[in-house]
């Protein structure tokens, strides 16, 4: 419903939002002009401002997207489409007696799919916890990653990261009017999932992000790499040559009609990943994070015990992979099995690795890039199954199955909602109860997490990380060197290929 104690004021203009029990909420706030004509494919730029009070109650048009696979793979159904859906929501207290911490969260989904109003991104739980929570949308495929030699140098820089520049626009709104919402502007954490946890990767690593946040939070985060310009400006030209325009203007690719997008079939329908190159990202992501030279921070970073159930979405051959390490001398056969002694069989093998590579390597890469800038690092891993599904899942925690664990919204959503338990519910609360914990406290001078367990920061010299859940069952416990010959390893392999041996 809707309340006059619910009416902000920003620099653009009045809001209100409407009443969830003790939680105010605004949906659908533009952070950045409808990126649409002549917009897209530039630099997201001011919203207008507006007279009168404009309504915040419903969530805006998420990114044009597959829906069917949005509502199997990414959480939920994303409803209505439209290029227009550069918007956010916010969560805050009803009862607040200073500035609150803020808590932004940006989706995961490949870059493809997802939304910042999903359901399992409601920010109640967290907010109730006290502090205000921020999710939005921004640009996704085609229209937020791209290249193509027409467009180069449009506004007088390079720019091809445009769903990370309306990342880094949300944040400038936050950092502005998230004070009249109760927040503190000087403690924001930026968290988020998969590409979502790839993004939060890539701002510690933009200049263009520099001072817009203040801790960051990496969820199942991966290792593949940035996109090299010449390959996304080839794709870029295919791609044009797909709708007929071998010799494209930028005016040309502007008319192109903005759902023609994602539903593209191969070749054009491959994944978009940041491309490094441009304003956005001069230095490849992982360059950075292994020369040490990330925006400093604290940072929690870590990912789940079957991660490469994400795998096949991808096309991903477990066994298959297995054979191709078997023929490379530096991973031969004897060493793998010395790596994951009892393993047994190529696709159980293959799961495993396949999972430290993409997966569990880059919170150790990341655990020691923050040792050299002196900054801590918590890091976990998440390996709890609810009750009833673990038949279900043998493998253990699937990916982005700590993301309802995370805002405690396993109890509210769909299908988790109407079979787990009492259990399942209070070891959610734990977790997130964590997480909350981190975004108030977290510091140089606040190294340790409170909650069942003392969580401490990897600083210089230490290397420890939380599991969280033990085989399928609730509880948490510190462990010390964790996989750590495995991850040593698999660092070497990925400065290898980036070429920094």
């Amino acid at each position: 419903m809707q309340n006059a104690s619910t009416r902000v004021e920003t620099l653009q203009g009045s809001l209100s939002g409407r009443v969830d029990e003790d939680i105010h909420l605004w949906c659908g706030i533009p952070y950045a002009a409808p990126p649409v004509g002549s917009l897209r494919w530039r630099a997201p730029q001011p919203v207008m401002p507006w007279q009168g009070v404009r309504p915040a109650e419903t969530f805006s048009a998420s990114s044009w997207q597959n829906s069917e696979y949005c509502q199997e793979l990414g959480g939920g159904d994303p409803g209505r489409f439209s290029e227009d859906c550069l918007y956010l929501n916010v969560w805050s207290p009803a009862q607040r007696h200073e500035l609150l911490p803020v808590m932004v969260w940006l989706h995961g989904g490949g870059f493809t799919i997802g939304a910042g109003g999903l359901p399992p991104y409601d920010g109640k739980a967290l907010a109730r916890r006290g502090v205000v929570v921020v999710t939005l949308n921004y640009r996704l495929g085609h229209l937020g990653f791209f290249a193509h030699p027409a467009l180069e140098e449009e506004d007088g820089e390079r720019l091809y990261n445009f769903g990370l520049m309306d990342q880094i626009a949300a944040l400038r709104w936050v950092q502005d009017n998230i004070a009249a919402f109760g927040g503190n502007r000087d403690n924001i954490t930026l968290f988020g999932e998969s590409a979502g946890a790839r993004s939060v990767l890539s701002l510690m690593a933009s200049p263009k992000a520099k001072g817009l946040f203040h801790k960051a939070i990496i969820q199942s985060g991966y290792t593949l790499p940035d996109m090299p310009r010449e390959t996304a400006l080839a794709r870029g030209e295919r791609l044009a040559e797909h709708f007929n325009l071998p010799n494209a203007s930028a005016q040309s690719l502007r008319e192109i009609p903005a759902d023609a997008f994602w539903s593209l079939t191969a070749p054009h329908n491959l994944g978009p990943a940041p491309i490094v190159g441009d304003a956005v990202l001069p230095q490849p992501m992982l360059d950075v994070f292994f020369a040490a030279k990330q925006h400093p921070m604290p940072v929690l970073v870590g990912s789940n015990s079957d991660e490469a159930s994400v795998m096949a979405v991808f096309g991903v051959d477990l066994a298959g992979e297995i054979q191709k390490l078997r023929r490379e001398r530096r991973l031969g056969l004897g060493l793998i099995k010395l790596l994951y002694p009892g393993v047994k069989g190529d696709e159980e093998l293959g799961r495993q690795v396949c999972r430290d590579m993409a997966f569990t390597t880059l919170g150790y890469v990341v655990m020691q890039a923050q040792q050299r800038l002196n900054q801590p690092c918590w890091r976990y891993w998440f390996d709890y199954v609810a009750e009833a599904e673990h038949d279900t899942y043998p493998h253990g925690a699937w990916h982005g199955n700590e993301v309802p664990y995370v805002f405690d919204t396993l109890g509210h959503i769909p299908p988790s909602c109407d079979y787990v338990s009492p259990r399942d519910l209070a070891f959610a609360a734990q977790v997130a109860d964590y997480w909350v914990n981190f975004a108030r406290h977290a510091s140089a001078e606040h190294a340790v997490l409170t909650g069942p367990v003392r969580w401490p920061a990897s600083v210089r010299g230490r290397d420890r990380l939380l599991r969280i859940g033990l085989h399928k069952h609730a509880g948490f416990r510190v462990e010390n060197r964790f996989m750590r010959a495995r991850l040593a390893l698999f660092k070497r392999v990925m400065k290898h290929h980036v070429n920094l041996d």
